[in-house]
């Protein structure tokens, strides 16, 4: 089962990389942390501290058109905030 999908790559979490040492991941919805912290470890090669999940409510959307008002609703996702040692870095963008 794969674990994660993608990492969370915005101003905010790379702030909170470059200050805390913790980088955000979208999971799976049926995750659990012992898995995504198994899942890091073993594709990024770094010791995992801690895991935090939050699950981000998928909320109600509406957009004005020619046609009239679409309404819609955005997806329901889960995320997990990886802390890792202090020494270790995780570099999203070396294979680019």
């Amino acid at each position: 089962m794969n674990v994660l999908i993608k990492p969370i790559i915005s101003e905010k979490m790379t702030k909170v990389a470059d200050e805390f040492n913790r980088y955000g991941f979208i999971v799976d919805r049926k995750a659990t942390k012992s898995q995504i912290k198994a899942e890091v470890e073993d594709i990024y090669g770094v010791k995992v501290r801690r895991v935090n999940t939050l699950i981000q409510r998928g909320k109600a959307s509406s957009r004005y058109t020619k046609t009239g008002v679409i309404t819609g609703k955005k997806n329901t996702v889960k995320k997990a905030i990886v802390e890792i040692s202090k020494e270790e870095k995780i570099d999203f963008f070396s294979n680019i």
